[in-house]
């Protein structure tokens, strides 16, 4: 083209770009076309004036009822309109795929919208691709799939009623935002207000308690189970009279109430007011639509899950005690802490019970599995033990009657045999005035001692079966003092495997925070919890990570003295460390207890020979006792000082008058080697009349610090 020369019409130009020009008036139903949008339609080339039903023909069905609810948003947008369209033939194929772009308008005043716009053919995209219809204005479409996605996966995400209300508030729609949420409730014959945003509490009064009669669009919504929407105030007024003055205060332009559906029940109404008009196309529908179904989806869920949590808590508060009254003399605490998955309830508990001796007894337990039977069972059991308690019978009747009790429970009905359930149980009757503990075990962790110095040991104890197995097990009984300062811990075993920890890895992490630990039984508690549910447990995980979580009970009893923390004083450590355990004649087997003992004593003893050499003497002398008198054997072992360089003293008492002396066994004599033993291993000894009766004791002396056991090794 030359300059001066006139610039060439408009058609000439949108021919040669092969795009064609198309004019559509909704009030006079006809849409006029050029001769290139004719020839895109497979129309003959040239100019003509077609009815709606002639173009809607031409379209793909889909892409009609797309283009109308395009044009309806562009326009309350103020927006382009862009769409693509599939022409069909006569035989309804796919002949090409074109794209409408154009600027509608409104009349009010005719009630009609008016559209002028292009036609330009594009390319159907491969298979694979995305997809060839896809409506936009400017990203609308695009903004609304990723609204839908972040809205639903937040709802989703929302675990109480509360939660989804803070969503729904929330929620910022693409192209049309409202400012005023109310979720609607149902309550008997009564619409109710569940949550709002945007609104004043005090303003939603006249709408709460509201009968479902009631000429309202939320009460219409409930009833019917079909939604309203209300495009301008007219609208509203026409159709609602009664209750319009209600909303007119609002200043709100548009309303949409729609039903919150969830399992086929109509179990409320959402509303979304707007201080603009909205023409709630069917775009703007189906995104309400949506969003409505997945809010009655979260608020369906978090109210079960209130419920669940609810019925937990009662279940809770009636199954586990409050530890009152309090021990005269003694300190106690007690944490329960469920798995965090299913029922919040399970089989553990504990309990504490005062005694027509003024003794009081403390039993902790766990009933086999992780649903309401095992809580049904727990419950049982614990009134069970109770009752027996409260007759005054003594620890090992009491465990006695209480597995005859679960057995005749669990076996009278009609359970399967696979369903059959027993339960571990630690009971312990204390003295408060002397300390003095007897312990009755079925199946259940031994119990652990955390002593004055703050040393830490498991005190095995004698044991049966657990409780429901055999209605005639017999359970003895373990006696030993709670000295001043010292700590006694019961726990079931989810406090030691929690993290995927056996019991050894488990037992190793719960001395380390015990013994590290310095304030009072309270915190103590919280600290040996927080060691296996708290961040820091995390960090070591134990060899068995797929395990299932367990249930966790804890039962802390304390003696308060120097060292426990319990006191308002500054805890001070004595640098002394004892246990002390008696063997009677009939139990033999308890020399294995005697040799746990000491070494759980000695567990951080710098020389691993000593106290391989300990554990003999002592093995030793419990026996000659047993052996070659008629009196019961008591092992008294201390460990004296702090630090490098401590003293272990071990004394074995006994009533018997004769003395020990040193023999000469021959090569085949089966005895008379204990003196030679002790003199050779031990550091001193000697053996001392106590007026009635006698001790032997021997001493080892710990090899000096760190580098003193490292010149020793190099050497």
């Amino acid at each position: 083209m030359r300059t001066g020369e006139p610039l060439p019409s408009v058609g000439d130009v949108l021919a040669a770009l092969a795009t064609g020009l198309w004019h559509w008036d909704t009030a006079t139903g006809l849409v006029t076309v050029d001769a290139e949008a004719a020839r895109l339609l497979g129309l003959p080339p040239e100019p003509a004036t077609l009815t709606e039903a002639q173009t809607r023909a031409r379209f793909h069905p889909v892409d009609w009822n797309e283009i109308t609810g395009v044009v309806r948003l562009a326009v309350a947008e103020g927006t382009l309109a862009e769409v693509r369209i599939r022409i069909m033939d006569g035989d309804g194929k796919i002949v090409r795929v074109v794209r409408s772009r154009s600027k509608p308008s409104y009349d009010p005043e005719r009630q009609a919208y008016e559209l002028i716009g292009t036609l330009q053919e594009v390319t159907e995209p491969a298979p694979g691709t995305a997809a060839a219809r896809s409506a936009v204005t400017g990203d609308w479409r695009r903004s609304r799939e990723a609204f839908l996605l972040d809205a639903g996966r937040a709802l989703a995400e929302a675990r109480s009623t509360a939660e989804v209300l803070r969503v729904a508030g929330g929620l910022s729609m693409p192209g049309f935002s409202p400012d005023g949420l109310v979720v609607f409730g149902v309550q008997g014959d009564r619409l109710t207000i569940t949550g709002q945003h945007g609104h004043q509490p005090a303003d939603m009064n006249p709408f709460s308690d509201m009968p479902l009669d009631t000429p309202y669009p939320a009460a219409d919504v409930v009833r019917t189970g079909r939604a309203v929407y209300l495009s301008s105030p007219e609208q509203y007024k026409e159709r609602y009279p009664v209750t319009w003055p209600l909303a007119r205060v609002f200043g709100r332009r548009s309303w949409a109430f729609l039903p919150l559906t969830a399992g086929g029940r109509t179990m409320g109404a959402w509303m979304a007011a707007f201080t603009y008009p909205v023409a709630f196309t069917p775009d703007e529908r189906a995104v309400l639509t949506t969003v409505a179904r997945m809010l009655a989806q979260a608020l369906s869920r978090a109210g079960a899950a209130e419920s669940e949590r609810e019925l937990t808590e009662g279940l809770q508060r009636s199954m586990l005690p409050s530890l009152g009254p309090e021990i005269p003399g003694m300190r106690v605490a007690a944490r329960y802490i469920p798995t965090g998955g299913g029922l919040q309830v399970g089989g553990d508990w504990y309990d504490l019970i005062p005694l027509p001796s003024g003794r009081f007894a403390l039993v902790i337990g766990d009933v086999q599995g992780h649903d309401v039977r095992a809580a049904g069972l727990m419950g049982q059991l614990r009134i069970a033990l109770r009752a027996y308690a409260a007759e005054g019978h003594r620890p090992d009747a009491v465990l006695s009657r209480a597995s005859r009790f679960l057995n005749g429970v669990t076996h009278a009905g009609d359970d399967p045999p696979a369903d059959l359930r027993f339960a571990t149980c630690l009971y312990v009757e204390a003295d408060p005035p002397t300390g003095r503990l007897e312990i009755a075990r079925a199946g259940h962790p031994h119990p652990v001692i955390r002593m004055a110095d703050g040393t830490v040991m498991m005190r095995p104890t004698a044991g049966g079966l657990p409780l429901g197995i055999d209605p005639d097990a017999d359970y003895p009984t373990t006696r030993f003092t709670l000295e001043p300062g010292e700590t006694l811990m019961l726990c079931t075993d989810g406090l030691i495997e929690t993290g995927g920890h056996d019991l050894e890895s488990g037992w190793r992490r719960l001395r380390a925070t015990l013994e590290d630990h310095a304030g009072d039984l309270e915190s103590l508690a919280d600290a040996l919890v927080q060691a296996v549910h708290g961040p820091s447990s995390h960090h070591t995980t134990g060899p068995l990570a797929d395990r299932r979580e367990d249930d966790i009970a804890l039962l802390l009893l304390c003696r308060p003295g120097d060292g426990c923390g319990c006191g308002d004083a500054v805890a001070v450590r004595p640098p002394v460390r004892r246990t002390l355990l008696s063997v009677a004649q009939d139990e033999p087997d308890r020399i294995a207890e005697a040799r746990q003992h000491l070494r759980e004593l000695l567990h951080d003893w710098r020389s691993a020979d000593q106290v391989d050499s300990a554990v003999l003497l002592v093995s030793e002398m419990v026996t000659n006792v047993l052996v070659h008198t008629d009196a019961d054997a008591l092992l008294l072992a201390e460990v004296v000082g702090e630090g490098a360089g401590r003293r272990l003293r071990v004394e074995v008492f006994d009533s018997g008058d004769d003395l020990p002396h040193r023999r000469r066994p021959g090569e085949l004599a089966s005895s008379g080697r204990g003196l030679m033993l002790i003199e050779l291993l031990a550091d001193a000894w000697g053996v001392d009349p106590r007026g009635e009766g006698k001790s032997i004791w021997f001493e080892l002396y710990e090899p000096g610090g760190p580098a003193a056991g490292l010149s020793e090794g190099a050497a």
